[in-house]
């Protein structure tokens, strides 16, 4: 909004507002507005949680130690999506369309994990959504998703070729272009594997950093790593030098999801404020999904998909972690950790929640860091 106004519409009368043109200097302002508002707004958010009574359910069967938690207000995702989206809309151009596709997609996600929270929290059921309804309507937004990127494919303002780490020359296209020409009738099935590509990637990452969110700030903390690292690959991505420098598939009007990067780590340093150990606040599934339905999509458009074990490296160990202590479970009725998700194994072993959060984030940040020596190791 402010983009629009000030550089689009006043700038041909007042020169020094050229500087909005800059996506580096209105990522910086999207992120200090987001962390501004995120710790201004928090004591409110969580006094009206309170007198609502919206706290948090802790299962017996876990961490004796978490059991103190009990009633700690929850669904502080909420916080978390304002602090996104006012200086997402704010600070980014309101005409690009990857803007708005990311935003439908964190708040969708947000949507899901707030009807979530609100069974489990407000109706009393400890399970909240079932499975199914969660996965079904995870895939539903998925879906749409990927429906507007092909839409935009058609436009040639998205590519759904797909990036390899270390390998430049591979990008396999996800469209079967071949079909509508010699298949006429069975040309939408042309869009399948994109589709399916884009529903498993939404779906895998909002659950992983829904199943890492055990610990106080260890989710957060991750986050404003992960987000940190995609705003360096939006911006690479939509920058004609760096992109032809590091021979990256050159999508302009991705780069302003940099803006929208820069929110989501700005929000994400405020809400750790109230969420450090020991946390006056949980962020819930309505944060969680949103965060993780953000990251996915981001990392979808910028078409590094597969970077994502790497920028987000503790989420994926986390869902891998419940993966296989289920499956060995069910197979041999035997566990592979003591508890799952794989910070709580480590609680099990004697280590203290704030060793487990300090020690994840610096896996997180290594895993970052690597994914960011790709761009180069081609």
């Amino acid at each position: 909004m402010l983009y629009w106004l000030l550089y689009e519409k006043l700038f041909p009368f007042f020169h020094p507002f050229r500087i909005f043109r800059y996506l580096t200097f209105r990522t910086a302002f999207a992120s200090l507005t987001a962390l501004l508002i995120a710790l201004f707004i928090g004591p409110w958010v969580i006094q009206k949680l309170r007198e609502f009574q919206i706290g948090q359910f802790v299962r017996e069967d876990g961490p004796q130690s978490h059991l103190k938690k009990t009633g700690t207000p929850t669904m502080g995702g909420v916080l978390i999506g304002i602090a996104i989206l006012l200086p997402t809309v704010l600070w980014s151009d309101p005409a690009n369309p990857f803007i708005w596709i990311t935003v439908f997609s964190t708040f969708a996600f947000g949507a899901i994990g707030f009807a979530d929270d609100y069974i489990k929290v407000v109706q009393r059921r400890n399970l909240g959504l079932t499975v199914r309804a969660k996965l079904f309507w995870q895939c539903m937004v998925g879906l749409l998703v990927a429906a507007a990127l092909v839409a935009m494919d058609q436009f040639k303002l998205f590519s759904t070729r797909v990036s390899v780490p270390f390998i430049k020359s591979l990008r396999p296209d996800l469209l079967w272009h071949a079909w509508p020409s010699t298949i006429p009738h069975l040309a939408l099935f042309a869009f399948v594997p994109f589709v399916i590509w884009v529903m498993l990637w939404l779906v895998g990452t909002s659950n992983a950093v829904n199943l890492t969110d055990g610990l106080d700030g260890l989710a957060i903390g991750c986050t404003i790593i992960a987000a940190a690292a995609l705003a360096v690959l939006t911006y690479v991505s939509g920058h004609v030098v760096f992109a032809d420098y590091l021979e990256l598939q050159r999508m302009p009007m991705v780069g302003e999801l940099t803006v929208f990067c820069g929110s989501m780590v700005g929000a994400s340093i405020g809400f750790l404020w109230y969420n450090a150990h020991p946390a006056e606040i949980f962020m819930g599934d309505v944060g969680s999904l949103a965060l993780g339905g953000a990251i996915g999509t981001v990392a979808i458009i910028i078409r590094q998909e597969l970077l994502l074990p790497f920028i987000g490296g503790i989420f994926i160990i986390e869902a891998v972690s419940v993966l296989l202590q289920v499956g060995s479970y069910k197979l041999r009725k035997k566990r592979i950790f003591k508890m799952a998700p794989l910070h709580h194994h480590f609680e099990q072993l004697g280590w203290s929640e704030s060793k487990i959060i300090v020690r994840f984030w610096i896996g997180a940040l290594v895993f970052a860091l690597f994914a960011l020596t790709t761009l180069k190791l081609r």
